[in-house]
């Protein structure tokens, strides 16, 4: 089997690490990743509880395929309740930080309590100890990691850390590892601050097990060669999206004023990839994670002549560069079309620990609040927070990242920074968390995504993609939905990427590959159920935590006022018609609750 069966349990209080046997009914259950860290902190602490509270838990989780040689294999997540939407958040990392926590001998790590001082986490295998962090309390991600990589001189050691923003409480700061992968959305390195924890340190050289290697081999390579549409992803990463949503009127653009964005040109992979009037080339190669065979990562370089860069040396080297979701946020969504300021402004992102889509989105939110003239450069210290400046995009983020003036407001996230200034329905987000690159006027199916999904908007939990380029009718959307969120809670708990759905592999080859490694035999109604009950799981939760079905909305602008342009034009989203379809297909009562008949058939009564 794949599962090592056991978790790592930390108490920040009192200082104790012990190490349990894994719940394996559960593991059966659920899988692994997310839908197991879900069962243990479901389990384990009150939904209702403060976010940034001491009863709050942080469960670090791998999945059973994390450090195997399945390709992506890469994968790990962090669960806790969100301080930007308090509702559950589950937010997903690649690069080699899952994959060393793994073969060090760990399912899970569940982080309870609350650290007296800034402490960091040591594992070595079975060597485990919480350590004096004052020496990186206040340094970047960046530098963190380089201190502790040369205090313990072990290259292959690897960090999962958090910045200033983490440290500040910024609503939606993030993890990250390996530099530039990080666990971004939702705010789940606010709360690894708010435990005065800084870093996960970790060496592992346990290995992974299967119970049939030599099967699992097989399937392996087999599934690999399945895998024979990667050419575009590994040129291009997912930047290539900017040119699709645009064509079609789906790209939300200036705070979703607009579904169109003008400078696309200038941040698309065309641009990334050819040289500037300088000679300079903003993307230097791609990366991969761990197991990886896509590379879809975009190392970049942002021209050392650039006004963001050209006074400080430190940002001259090459680093994690824009993906599309940073590009819209950091681009579009501010209307700034400069490829070197948006990149700079994800650099920072990986420096202090930021989610870029809801830096981006926060900004844009400000950007119309000073449009409307509900806040002045009197708010802002000076800095004319308009759509298109990327000055003011640089500044701002510099600002954000060290929370400082006005990045203070920046850093509570779009929804109670429009409710402070008394415009909450400039706030592009579903419970307090901002939009992705998708305006669900143009995708219908989006839409109903991101209303439903209970981590916020969010475009990693659905597949409503081939059905919204297609079409804007709503007949099938809910169907659609509802399905690839069973599928895709599955697939994220597994230890592996979604990517390689969009290279070759049907969810079948998902299937075999959980088969491959997993005790008990895995068929497709058994996937399909675990997924299911990992969705109702959360929701559990959400509805536990005082989430109810006036959270399952969007924002005024996108049910009220039309697209102007594209596919959706002259559109809005038809939430209201699709919704109720959705919680009949769900098995849930007209509020959005489960019914005792659908948590009976789940097991999750």
């Amino acid at each position: 089997m794949s599962w090592q069966q056991k978790i790592l349990r930390v108490n920040l209080t009192t200082g104790c690490c012990n190490i349990e046997p894994l719940n394996m009914t559960w593991a059966n259950e659920y899988l692994g990743q997310r839908g197991l860290g879900s069962k243990y902190l479901l389990e384990e602490m009150d939904p209702a509880v403060d976010a940034l509270s001491v009863e709050n838990k942080l469960v670090i989780a791998t999945g059973p395929l994390t450090g195997t040689m399945a390709s992506t294999g890469g994968r790990w997540s962090v669960i806790t309740k969100g301080p930007l939407t308090d509702a559950i958040a589950c937010s997903n990392s690649g690069g080699k930080f899952g994959a060393e926590l793994k073969l060090a001998g760990y399912d899970l790590v569940i982080i309870e309590g609350k650290s007296e001082k800034a402490v960091y986490l040591h594992i070595e295998n079975e060597k485990v100890e919480l350590c004096d962090a004052s020496e990186v309390w206040g340094k970047t991600v960046w530098e963190t990691e380089g201190l502790l990589q040369k205090k313990y001189s072990d290259p292959l050691m690897r960090f999962a850390s958090i910045g200033q923003a983490g440290e500040n409480l910024c609503r939606y700061a993030c993890i990250v590892n390996d530099l530039h992968r990080a666990a971004g959305r939702s705010g789940v390195g606010a709360v690894m601050g708010s435990k005065n924890l800084k870093t996960i340190a970790v060496r592992g050289t346990v290995g992974v097990k299967n119970a049939n290697p030599e099967h699992f081999m097989k399937t392996v390579n087999a599934v690999n060669n399945r895998m024979n549409d990667r050419e575009g992803m590994s040129r291009d990463g997912t930047l290539d999206m900017i040119d699709v949503t645009n064509s079609i009127g789906s790209l939300p653009t200036r705070n979703n004023r607009q579904v169109r964005f003008e400078g696309t040109e200038k941040l698309n992979p065309s641009a990334m990839q050819t040289p500037n009037e300088n000679g300079h080339t903003n993307l230097i190669t791609n990366g991969a994670c761990f197991g990886c065979t896509i590379g879809c990562g975009r190392i970049c370089k942002i021209d050392p002549t650039h006004f963001s860069v050209k006074d400080k040396p430190q940002y001259h080297k090459a680093s994690g560069g824009l993906e599309y979701e940073s590009a819209y946020a950091l681009g579009a969504a501010c209307g700034v079309d400069d490829i070197d300021a948006a990149t700079y402004a994800g650099f920072l992102c990986n420096e202090y620990g930021m989610d870029p889509i809801s830096l981006g989105g926060s900004i844009a939110a400000a950007m119309e609040l000073f449009d409307i003239g509900a806040i002045t450069e009197k708010h802002t210290g000076g800095i004319k927070l308009e759509f298109g400046s990327a000055q003011a995009l640089v500044t701002i983020s510099e600002m954000t990242a060290r929370s400082e003036g006005f990045g203070q407001d920046i850093a509570m996230g779009s929804k109670r920074l429009t409710q402070k200034y008394g415009h909450p329905d400039l706030s592009m987000s579903v419970k307090g968390q901002e939009f992705a690159g998708y305006d669900g006027r143009s995708m219908q199916g989006m839409g109903l995504a991101y209303a439903t999904n209970n981590r916020g908007a969010c475009h990693m939990r659905a597949d409503p993609y081939e059905s919204d380029f297609n079409t804007t009718e709503i007949e099938g959307k809910a169907a659609i939905v509802k399905n690839s969120q069973d599928e895709i809670s599955f697939i994220d708990s597994s230890g592996l990427c979604l990517f390689p759905g969009g290279c070759g592999w049907t969810l079948s080859d998902y299937l075999e590959l959980v088969d491959g490694a997993c005790e008990g035999t895995w068929d497709m109604d058994r996937l399909k159920q675990t997924g299911e009950r990992i969705w109702n799981l959360e929701r559990q939760f959400n509805l536990l935590a005082g989430l109810s079905k006036a959270d399952d909305t969007l924002p005024k602008r996108i049910l009220e006022e039309p697209a102007e342009v594209g596919i959706g034009k002259g559109l809005v989203c038809r939430l209201g018609e699709m919704l109720p379809e959705y919680y009949e297909l769900r098995g849930w009562d007209e509020e959005g609750r489960p019914k005792a008949d659908t948590l009976a058939r789940l097991g999750l009564n």
